[in-house]
């Protein structure tokens, strides 16, 4: 009878662990098709002329810039 329990637990933890690594892969593969999903728009820092993802642009009042410090700088 306690080798069956011992089999039982052993039997759970090794799916529990299957399912949650299972998971884990399925999250990696979401973040790779969205990190492949295409080229994005670039945008040129209004302040400094750096190149940027629009993304990751910042707006303001005269265009895109790369950092709050360039917005403020331009349009303080």
């Amino acid at each position: 009878m306690k080798y069956f329990i011992v089999l039982a637990v052993v039997f759970l933890v090794a799916w529990r662990w299957r399912s949650a690594r299972s998971s884990t892969l399925e999250h990696q593969q979401q973040q790779k098709a969205k990190a492949q999903a295409g080229p994005a728009d670039m945008v040129a820092c209004r302040h400094c002329g750096l190149h940027l993802p629009e993304s990751e642009s910042l707006r303001g009042q005269h265009g895109v810039y790369c950092s709050p410090a360039h917005r403020q700088a331009a349009e303080g």
